[in-house]
């Protein structure tokens, strides 16, 4: 079993060197990329106001369940059991309405923000494939989102992200040799 487990390595430690002279590896940070282009400004503005549109609506509602809420209070004693039930279900009624258009408001938001930022991601996209094929490098990995990193170490001359930004036209920041 040795035997074999060593035989094992060998042979994949013959493979990897043989195909290492073709290995060029790459890292990016998307993020650090998207933040330089001058879409981004324009995307987050129309999500924030998608947002703040959606915020009014919000707000709209839980005034107007306020209002009622408080008239309700106020004449509850002298209402009967079947007008005082009615105006608890109709209360109940807008809280609900209220949380659900919550839920479905962060989920639009969501959803918009997606369909805005889907091009300017597939933009980066495409820069990253052309300028990985002119720099010839076989892989190129993703760094620099926390939680989901797929580069756990590389050396900085690594970094294509610069690369990427002179491909989109943009003038990367000059860094401190």
């Amino acid at each position: 079993m040795k035997k074999i487990n060593v035989l094992v390595i060998s042979l994949l430690l013959l493979t990897l060197t043989s195909f290492s002279q073709d290995i060029k590896i790459g890292y990016t940070n998307v993020e650090y990329i998207l933040s330089f282009l001058p879409e981004t400004k324009q995307v987050q503005a129309e999500v924030q106001a998608y947002g703040t549109q959606l915020q009014n609506q919000l707000q709209s509602k839980i005034t107007d369940f306020q209002s009622k809420a408080e008239v309700f209070q106020r004449e509850a004693a002298s209402m009967t059991e079947i007008i005082r039930a009615d105006k608890q279900e109709e209360l109940q009624n807008l809280q609900n309405s209220i949380e659900k258009f919550q839920r479905e408001a962060q989920t639009a938001i969501t959803t918009k923000e997606t369909e805005l930022f889907k091009p300017l991601f597939e933009k980066i996209s495409n820069a990253i494939n052309k300028v990985a094929e002119q720099e010839s490098f076989s892989h190129v990995f993703s760094a620099g989102v926390p939680g989901v990193d797929v580069l756990l170490y590389a050396k900085p001359s690594d970094d294509i992200s610069n690369l990427v930004l002179k491909e989109l036209g943009i003038d990367p920041p000059k860094t401190e040799e």
